[in-house]
């Protein structure tokens, strides 16, 4: 009940409003198809963009070895529609993992992950959310400042509070001008005031209760916003007030 299920229900609450969502699941613990409801005979189909060795050596034009040379800018617009998933009025890829401290190796692998990365997240028209790895040292620089927010989920407990005030000096760094936190598997008034105490009413977006139903989902594998409906519904508060804060 973390940051992929806030992600799926964030994707399912823009979708139900009319918005074209893309989610993209580019954590190496890969869950956010099923988040979404994908069937397991469908996403186990996929390939991550980070693995197709073929598709990036054809697009940058390496042939292979030590020092070869290859395009730093390989076309990559049509891409999502040869790779995307669509489920349930919702499109979806599976990036794979990035590399980390922002620069990673030189490979045509890597170069085509940032490029497409930059891409959609310049380029694209769509709602685009971003299941990341925990912590965001894998982002370039461009590539962050392309973000419009990003959403750190904190859990009430000093480490998950440390960390995410981390997380939040790093965006800070990279050039993300609007980060946010949302407070999750919130209990009771103490976990609340926890987090609230730990940051700024500003930066704070609300909570996500924890939910034996969100439990029940897990346990089975189906998507939250189709067996979660009260949680749904304080996503759907946390997106009006994303949305409120980052158009003002």
């Amino acid at each position: 009940m973390g940051k992929t299920t806030l992600a799926s229900l964030f994707a399912r609450a823009f979708a139900d409003e009319g918005s074209r969502v893309l989610a993209i699941d580019a954590d190496p613990d890969a869950n956010l198809a099923a988040s979404l409801g994908i069937p397991p005979a469908r996403s186990r189909a996929l390939l991550p963009i980070a693995r197709m060795k073929e598709l990036a050596e054809e697009r940058t034009g390496a042939s292979g070895g030590y020092g070869t040379l290859f395009k730093l800018n390989p076309k990559v617009s049509d891409l999502p529609e040869k790779f995307c998933l669509e489920h349930d009025g919702i499109r979806f890829l599976w990036m794979g993992t990035l590399e980390q401290g922002g620069t990673g190796c030189a490979c045509p692998e890597s170069t085509l992950v940032k490029r497409l990365m930059g891409h959609l997240l310049l380029d694209e028209e769509d709602v685009v959310i971003l299941d990341m790895e925990a912590g965001i040292e894998h982002l370039g620089r461009r590539t962050a400042e392309s973000v419009h927010a990003l959403v750190v989920v904190v859990e009430p407990g000093q480490r998950s509070i440390q960390t995410a005030h981390q997380t939040m000096a790093l965006a800070r760094d990279l050039g993300i001008a609007e980060v946010f936190v949302v407070g999750s598997k919130v209990r009771d008034a103490g976990d609340r005031r926890l987090i609230e105490e730990a940051f700024s009413a500003g930066r704070l977006l609300g909570h996500l209760s924890f939910s034996e139903d969100l439990r029940q989902a897990d346990r089975e594998n189906l998507a939250p916003g189709s067996c979660a409906p009260a949680s749904l519904d304080e996503v759907r508060l946390l997106k009006e007030r994303l949305t409120e804060r980052l158009t003002h």
